[in-house]
């Protein structure tokens, strides 16, 4: 089972990317986001668990989050050929968790490709998604504070894995096809190895 992690900051094309590479290859797109949606709407122990902390604006603990990722990765093992984490992990404490599931599952995170953009470009899209998305949080300064909370809490995930020797970085900037086509040879030399 191949296990690929696709992060940048916020803006940087990530969540398109990752699904055209779930499509592609087979994988199973994993975003936190859809997987707490989906657990608090079916009502799973994990989904009221978070559902606590959502109702009161907290953020989920790392460990329900985790525990989640593990049912999905029980639940799809031996129907899809791999995972792509889209923006997870998001903090070394996240990435050690996500590690340490792996292993005792006996799989492990092969590559992960982090997706650079400068900051005024970042902002430039978010600003522009706001306006056909009508996000309130698409503004000039709400984002800029999330480029800061990025380079202070994930940024330092990138050192994590260049550690392990599983970190590309790729230029995020140019059409989607073209970024897609420089994952997809990194993705090849997971998957032909």
């Amino acid at each position: 089972m191949i296990n690929i992690v696709l992060f940048g900051p916020p803006g940087s094309g990530k969540g398109t990317q990752a699904k055209i590479l779930a499509e592609k290859y087979g994988f199973q797109h994993v975003s936190t986001g859809d997987l707490l949606r989906s657990e608090v709407g079916n009502e799973t122990p994990l989904g009221l668990e978070a559902k606590t902390y959502m109702d009161k604006g907290d953020l989920v603990p790392d460990v329900v989050v985790i525990g989640m990722i593990g049912n999905l990765l029980d639940d799809k093992a031996g129907k899809v050929k791999g995972f792509i984490f889209d923006g997870f992990p998001r903090t070394v404490a996240q990435a050690e968790a996500l590690d340490k599931l792996l292993t005792e599952k006996s799989y492990q995170i092969n590559k992960v490709m982090s997706l650079h953009v400068d900051d005024d470009e970042l902002v430039r899209r978010l600003v522009e998604r706001g306006k056909v998305s009508g996000r309130s949080d698409d503004n000039e300064e709400a984002i800029r504070n999330r480029l800061v909370v990025y380079g202070d809490n994930t940024a330092p995930v990138a050192d994590y894995y260049a550690d392990q020797l599983k970190l590309s970085d790729v230029v995020g900037v140019g059409s989607i096809d073209d970024i897609n086509a420089v994952l997809c040879e990194h993705v090849n030399g997971v998957v032909g190895s």
